[in-house]
């Protein structure tokens, strides 16, 4: 049996960081994780992506943690790349991100992947 799939944009190598918690708790959760960063190597021990679509494998999950602006830019590139669930955390939803993310037909869950992940 493989292992479910996530990708973490805008993953930080700071621990206090709420996108760092959710990758650490996709890993204890039993995710392959994919953090995706264009300034960091690795994260937490893991490869870190530039792009999610330098990802080499489908993924089940994107969770996302950028500010809306960037958010929105990326939401052609996850569609291209596909995912059964794009969870967009709190802080990085917009009107104009919940509009594009709909009209790209994204299952998006606005809500805390950490959490989800973290059983919680």
């Amino acid at each position: 049996m493989t292992k479910p799939t996530v990708a973490i944009i805008g993953a930080s190598a700071d621990p206090a960081k709420f996108s760092n918690k959710s990758l650490r708790a996709h890993v204890q959760a039993g995710y392959d994780v994919f953090p995706v960063n264009p300034k960091e190597a690795a994260i937490e021990g893991l490869k870190c992506y530039k792009s999610v679509l330098d990802i080499p494998v489908a993924l089940d999950r994107v969770s996302l943690y950028l500010p809306p602006p960037v958010g929105v830019k990326v939401l052609d590139d996850i569609a291209k790349k596909g995912c059964k669930e794009l969870w967009v955390n709190p802080g990085a939803e917009s009107p104009e991100l919940i509009q594009k993310a709909e009209q790209l037909r994204l299952n998006a869950i606005y809500a805390c992947s950490y959490m989800n992940a973290a059983g919680q």
